[in-house]
């Protein structure tokens, strides 16, 4: 039963948070070349994005996780 409490708004604070920020970047180093002490890197940014739907399913579930702990409470 708490586990389902838990677990639900877990999900909840999740839903809300990838419908607040629906776009995340992330960064990545790379050594593309190494001559003996000496390196060459780049930095690559990748855009990543949470479709609204899914968002609003991760809320839902958390939604319904939590009632059903609560009522078998």
């Amino acid at each position: 039963m708490k586990g389902l409490i838990v677990s639900g708004a877990i999900l909840i604070l999740l839903g809300l948070l990838a419908l607040a920020v629906p776009v995340f970047t992330t960064e990545q180093t790379r050594d593309v070349a190494k001559l003996g002490d000496f390196k060459v890197q780049t930095r690559e940014e990748q855009s990543h994005t949470i479709p609204p739907l899914l968002s609003g399913g991760v809320l839902a579930l958390g939604v319904i996780l939590l009632g059903a702990g609560v009522m078998k409470r």
